[in-house]
This record gives structure tokens, sequence and C-alpha cells, in this order.
């Protein structure tokens, strides 16, 4: 075989493995955005999404509206809400987070405010490090579908008992088109987040 061909073979070899391993990182994050998982946890915890003055984007509303329900089904007695303040913002996604559904009748004792995070990774280290302190374990994470896999992982990454239960109410989950491409962009940020969760 000429050197040359030699290369072509193994160019070919790895854009082949990097297309199976793509194609698999696809698959489970579609897999994890199927799953509802609600059961009785310590606390459910609300991933932070953009606010607009005070007010929550209709993204950040569909996970406050579904992390209601699972609190008036009785699966945990505290929410609590993440997400830190955006470029140009005065207020926490968190803040805004907590003042929607004291709006919906959740007592403020019920609701804590993590607002240090302004990532998936910083948000999910601040809960970890909130729970520590507070002696708990389990937590119901609340966020779109797309965004699970990557959640499960970084909370495995941070010895947290987790499960998942996504919104199907919010906008994204409402064009195809617009899903596939969350989809499409978190399963290059899921094998990163797969190397960090062995290490």
């Amino acid at each position: 075989m000429s050197p040359q061909r030699r290369l072509l073979t193994i160019t070919g070899l790895i854009v082949l493995a990097g297309l199976t391993a793509y194609i698999v990182s696809f698959t489970y994050v579609v897999r994890a955005g199927t799953l509802d998982e609600r059961q009785a946890t310590d606390a459910i915890v609300v991933l932070g999404a953009a606010q607009y003055d005070g007010r929550p984007s209709p993204v950040l509303e569909a996970r406050l509206d579904h992390a209601l329900v699972l609190y008036q089904e009785g699966l945990a007695p505290i929410i609590v809400l993440t997400g830190g303040v955006g470029t140009g913002d005065t207020t926490s996604e968190a803040l805004v987070g907590k003042r929607y559904l004291e709006g919906h009748h959740i007592p403020a004792t019920a609701l804590v405010v993590r607002p240090e995070g302004r990532s998936t990774v910083s948000s999910m280290e601040a809960i970890a490090r909130w729970l520590e302190r507070q002696g708990l374990g389990s937590v119901t994470l609340v966020s779109d579908p797309f965004h699970m896999a990557r959640l499960r992982l970084e909370a495995e990454r941070l010895d947290i008992e987790v499960y998942t239960s996504p919104t199907r109410t919010s906008p994204i989950s409402g064009s195809l088109r617009g899903e596939l491409s969350y989809y499409a962009a978190e399963a290059f940020k899921v094998p990163v987040a797969w190397v960090r969760s062995r290490r």
C-alpha cells in the first residue's frame, strides 16, 4: 500500500470513528431527554434560563411551571432555583424564578436561591455544595429534554443522587428543527462531560 493510500485509509477510519462516536452521543442525549424519573427526593432543582427585566423567559417559565407541578405532587419539600446574573442584567435568573413561584403561592420557606452559576457546570457545583451543607443527597433536576444527559453526567461527577424530569412545555420543544439543533449541540458537549465524570 502506498503512503498516500495508507494516509487516506487512516483518515477515513478516524472520520468513521468520530462519526460513530457522535451518533452514539446523539442517541444518548435523545434517550435521556425522554426519561421522566419523577419520584420523592430531597429537593427539586430548576436549571436557570434567560430572564427579561425580572420576568422569566418562556423557556425558564416552562421549567418553573414543571417544578411547580412536581412540588404540588408532594415529591419534594424544597425547590432550588439556579442561574446567575447575565450580561447587562441586574437580577439573577434564580431570584426571578423564586419571585415567579412565590407568585404561584409557593411559600418562601420552600424556595432556595443559588445564583452562583452561569453555566451548567458551575450551577451543578453550587448545588453540590449546598446539598453537602444541608446534609441532603437526592435531587430531581428540571430542565429542557435536550439538557438532561449532560446534567446527569455532571451530577455523577459530583456524587449527587439524581433523577431527571424534563419539561414538555418549553417553546424549544415546539419546533422540531429548533429542538434538533439543541440536541445536535449537546451531542458534542456530552463526551466532554462524560470524560469529566470519569476523572
